[in-house]
């Protein structure tokens, strides 16, 4: 009966603590919106959609002329969201955009500000120094040379010691 009670006692402890585990949203790929893909127009250049797409997570390996833009969001305490856009180029001149998944909403993303449980009365400014460190000397008086700075090159002439 005592190994019983032990073993209930183990079996609810870990279904608690089970329970407390932190998730966070997933996003992975390129991040494609509607307006994106509104300015893309039959006859662009690769390089004019890469400015506005930007580079393709995947091209495709057999065929140069196919490009393809996935975003997916797994939502740590929701579904998931998918979209896809692929392009399709001949002569190094877009010539089909196919688009899937709903491209109408945007998707909001949490900031990583919010990135962990928050803590009450805790302000991550507030563990901020009130001033910023000093500068170190431009000259190093007990040697009698001058100290070399970022992207300067050493003086050729020796320190004394």
């Amino acid at each position: 009966m005592q190994k019983l009670i032990k073993t209930a006692t183990l079996i609810l402890a870990l279904t608690l603590i089970s329970g407390c585990v932190y998730k966070r949203d997933l996003a992975q790929g390129n991040y494609i919106t509607e307006g994106m893909v509104e300015q893309l127009q039959p006859g662009m250049s690769r390089d004019q959609v890469v400015g506005v797409m930007g580079s393709p997570l995947l091209e495709a390996p057999f065929d140069a002329n196919q490009w393809d833009y996935i975003f997916r969001l797994d939502k740590a305490y929701g579904g998931v969201q998918q979209r896809r856009v692929t392009l399709t180029f001949a002569n190094d001149r877009l010539v089909d955009i196919n688009q899937r998944g709903d491209l109408s909403e945007d998707i909001q993303l949490r900031t990583q500000d919010d990135v962990g449980p928050a803590v009450d009365g805790a302000s991550p400014m507030g563990e901020l120094p009130e001033t910023q460190p000093e500068a170190a000397p431009r000259s190093a008086p007990d040697a009698g040379g001058t100290l070399p700075r970022g992207g300067e090159p050493a003086t050729s002439e020796p320190l004394e010691l």
